[in-house]
Parts: structure tokens; sequence; C-alpha cells
């Protein structure tokens, strides 16, 4: 017997999913574009580089847009009251994974390309385009070098997780080719998840270090920066001006010592260099001070200074939200969970949070968990390079690149990208640890025996009744999503995330307590001795 298809209100609301990730894609396009726009370099900018960031960040956002989608079409396919609808067959629902799972592959593979092979091509070829000296082909064949490191980890990487089985032999006397035997097997069964996971799961693993780095500081520095806003400029110039004079008069006094003929002693002479570039990185100062006070978006920051400190206490509240519901998350899988050899999972919600109870129920009213979610990511975006922006692109305790609106370098803005693109592949990770049962589940029930007691009879009768799907329900009753199969392939990758939320949460308390502590950001903060990366004819606007 065909099975039906779905219902006319059903189709439409489908039909309707899908235009919303259509135009959220578009969405995604358009914000990748502006954003990097913004942070590049003027006087460096460069095609392929801007081709490359864009093109990355927006794969990584449109990966994080199908979580929702994911979740949608298990949530879709189960009515309310716990059954599947009649169109719902095993067929069906086997289509429908399995066109997830596609997509997962698709973009996966393409994350695993850009990390990989195109983003480290393009930055090597750019670090050697600053030798002038270099042809073209030497930079082709230096960079391919370089690239192949990665090809190299890359190769490793699918490999490991293609080998290591997932399940142990049960005899425990089979010989060498036996286990071999089972390796491939294994390797045959799994149709090469495993090996994508493991590799997507070591990125996303890098992915959580940034996120403890720069999103966990980025979420207390913002809204703080927000609502303490800039010094004033003209504040600013007046102590920028009384420098000058203070640094040309040690000057003139140096130059009063030889003024008979005789040469100044080499401490003098270091001393007067000094001074001489003191004073011309605060004339540099002054001209960047004078066209940001006498500058139209000053005036227009200045008008907006109520709603900045309204979007600074907004997004202290969501912090706290978000910090508040990743607690209780963890302290759940602290006291119920099956152990660390299970990845920490729990059966069931024992502490419910405010997000793990806000999505199922928003999910009911279409499509507001596709903005919630949409909103969460954002956030991650906008408080993570918020972090990058005050910390910077550091190797260990060696600065690298400086993030500057207008001012960033072709090298500078893949590193962000690549930074940006593994801090959104851990946000799938972090949703699910706001909210797991709605990532495994979405709003799923399915159907128990439940013993009801008539008192007219006085005889009892075993009634089915809907109940909350989660890790302890049949598998023939809940569908799981491809996105937990992606995060959860392997135990020891879970149990590591888990860790890494607590230490989240820990730098995330550090880093309000020094966001409290410090003062009012410089209306020009970047001009100082070592800011390499601005010209002293191009003064920025946008930093104030």
């Amino acid at each position: 017997m065909a099975a039906a298809a779905p219902s006319g209100a059903a189709s439409a609301e489908l039909v309707i999913g899908w235009c919303i990730f259509g135009l959220l894609l578009l969405a995604i396009l358009a914000f990748c574009w502006i954003y990097v726009r913004k942070y590049q370099s003027q006087r460096e900018s460069e095609v392929v580089s801007t081709i490359t960031a864009i093109f990355s960040l927006a794969i990584a956002l449109i990966t994080s847009a199908l979580l929702p989608v994911d979740i949608f079409l298990v949530s879709y396919m189960k009515n309310q009251n716990g059954t599947f609808k009649d169109w719902a067959n095993a067929n069906v629902s086997r289509q429908i994974e399995d066109t997830v799972l596609y997509g997962y592959y698709t973009l996966y593979s393409v994350i695993l390309f850009c990390v990989f092979f195109w983003i480290p091509f393009v930055y090597f070829y750019y670090e050697e385009k600053d030798d002038d000296d270099t042809s073209k082909c030497t930079q082709i064949k230096t960079a391919f070098k370089y690239t192949l490191g990665f090809a190299v980890i890359c190769a490793l990487l699918l490999l490991v997780g293609a080998f290591v089985p997932l399940n142990v032999p049960n005899n425990k006397n089979s010989t060498e080719w036996e286990k071999v035997k089972f390796l491939f097997e294994e390797l045959g069964s799994s149709h090469g998840l495993a090996a994508l996971s493991f590799s997507i799961s070591s990125l996303t693993l890098i992915g959580m270090l940034a996120a403890i780095t720069y999103t966990a500081y980025g979420m207390s520095a913002l809204p703080l920066n927000l609502i303490k806003g800039t010094r004033s400029a003209a504040y600013e110039r007046l102590e920028n001006t009384e420098d000058i004079e203070e640094v040309e008069q040690h000057i003139q006094t140096i130059k009063s010592k030889s003024k008979d003929g005789r040469p100044l002693p080499s401490r003098d002479k270091r001393a007067l260099k000094q001074f001489e570039e003191r004073l011309r990185t605060l004339r540099k100062r002054e001209r960047h001070l004078e066209f940001i006070e006498n500058s139209w978006w000053t005036k227009f920051c200045g008008a907006l200074r109520p709603l900045k400190i309204i979007w600074g206490i907004f997004f202290i509240l969501v912090a706290l939200l978000f910090v508040i519901s990743l607690f209780l998350s963890n302290l759940d899988k602290a006291l119920h969970s099956a152990g660390i050899d299970s990845g920490f999972i729990i059966f069931g919600a024992n502490l419910s949070n405010p997000l793990n109870m806000l999505l199922p129920v928003l999910q009911t009213v279409f499509p507001l968990d596709y903005i919630l979610i949409t909103i969460i990511i954002m956030y991650f975006i906008f408080t993570s390079m918020a972090g990058i922006r005050n910390i910077g692109i550091w190797f260990f305790w060696v600065r690298l690149y400086k993030i500057r609106r207008g001012r960033t370098r072709p090298q500078a803005l893949l590193f962000l990208c690549m930074i940006l693109l593994l801090i959104v592949l851990h946000t799938s990770y972090m949703i699910y640890s706001l909210a797991p049962q709605y990532v495994m589940y979405g709003s799923q029930n399915y159907l128990i025996e439940s013993n009801i007691t008539y008192d007219d009879h006085k005889n009892n009768s075993a009634l089915p009744v809907p109940k909350r799907c989660d890790a302890d329900a049949p598998e023939d009753q809940c569908t799981v999503t491809r996105t937990y199969l992606f995060l959860h392939k392997f135990w020891f990758f879970s149990a590591a995330y888990y860790f890494g939320n607590w230490a989240f949460l820990g730098v995330f308390l550090i880093g309000l307590i020094v966001s409290c502590c410090k003062g009012k950001k410089s209306v020009i903060e970047g001009v100082d001795e070592d800011d390499s990366d601005i010209s002293d004819d191009e003064p920025s606007v946008y930093s104030v």
C-alpha cells in the first residue's frame, strides 16, 4: 500500500520551511560579504583572500543553519500524540534522514577542504608575496609545499577515524587477520561516517579552545564595552597635546646639550631616538583624534549612545542566560550522566535549564526556533569577534596579528575567518550543551503504556500516553537527528567537550571581572607604537 502524501497544510509548512532556509542562505552570504569587507584593509585588499574568507565563513554558517532544519524534519514526521504521521513510513523517514546526512557529508567535506587545503594555500601564497623578489611560480610552489603538510594531517585524521572501531570483537582469541578483517568490516558498515565525524570532531575540539579563549571573554567584554562606551575625543586630544608638549621639551633639553658642538653621549642619543619616535606616534594620534572629533560618524554614534547602553544590558542578560543554562546542563551531566566512558550522556533531563525548556516550546510555533537558533549563532559570532578584537591573534606569547576595522591584512583576515569557522563548528555542540533533548529529538513524543484505575469498575486499564523522547526511548519510536550522530560518534570527544564547558564558564567569569575593572576604551584604540597596520594618512572613522 502506498504511503499517504502529506496534507495540504503540512506540505505548505514544509515548503515554507525550505523557503525560509533559502532566504537564510542569501542572508548568510550577504552578511559574510559585509563582514569581511568591513574588516579588510583598504590598502592591501586582495580578491582571492577576500573570496576565500567570505566562502569559508559562509560554509560554516550554512552548516550551522542545517541544525534547525535537521531538528525540524525529525519533529515534522511525528504528531504531538506520539504517533507517526500517515506519510512518514520507514522508507520516507529513511529518505529524509539520508538527505540530511548527505547534506552534512557535503558541507563537512567542503569545510575540511577549506581548513586543510584552500585557506593554508592562500595564506602561504600571500606570505610569499610580501617578498618582492619572489616570482608567482615560486609563490605557488612554496605555498603548495606548505599546504601538503596540512593535507597529510587531514589524511591522518580520516584514517584514524575510519579505522578506530566503535565496537570490539567478541572473540578475544581471534587471530591478527580476523582483527584486521573486523576493522575493514567496521569501515565498510559506517560508509565513511566515522572518518568524517572524527575529522570534524577534531576541528570542533580546536574550535572549543578558540571559543574558550575568545568567545567566553567576548561575552563579557562586548556588553560592558557597549555600556561604558569610549572616552571623549576632545578630552583625549587635550591629553595628547599635553603629552606632545612634554615630549618636545625633553627633546629640546637633550638637543641643548650639543649646542656648543660637543657630541651627545650614547645614552642621550638612545633617549633622543625614543622621544622622537614617541613624538611621531603622538602626532599621528593627534591627526586621528582631530579627524574623529570633527566627523559626522562621531556625532551619529553620540546620538545612538542610549541605544548602545540598552544593547549592552540586553547582551549581558543573554550572556547570563547562556551561562546559567550551560552551568545547569553541565551540573546535570555531573550528577546524573552515565559517566565519562559514555561521553557524559544523560537519560532524560533531571535539572531543567531555561533554554532546554524554551526551544521545544518555540518549535510548536513555526519558525520561532529557527529565529532563536539564528540569534544564538550570530550572538556567538559577535561575541567571538569582540574577543578577537580585544585580545588579537596570538601564537603562545607572540602576537601575530591585530584585527581592526578597515585595516586588517589579508593574512590576518584568513586567520580571522579560520578561527570563526572553527568556533561556529563548536557552536553546534554548545547548543547541544544548552538544550540536549532539543538537539537530539526536537519536539518528538513516543507512546508508553500507563496503568489507569477507574473508580466505577475498580479495575486497571493500560492506555498509551505520549512522553517526550529522550536517550532512554526505543530506537523505533524516536528518530535521532543526524547532527547528534556526528557530535557523539566518539565518546572521548564528548568527554572533552564536557570539561571544556567548565573551562568556558571559568574564563567567562574571569573575563567579566577583568572587563569590570578596565576603564573606558580609547576612541582610537590601536594607534600605538607597534601598530603597523595603521596608515598616517588613513584615519578610520569607524573605530569609535
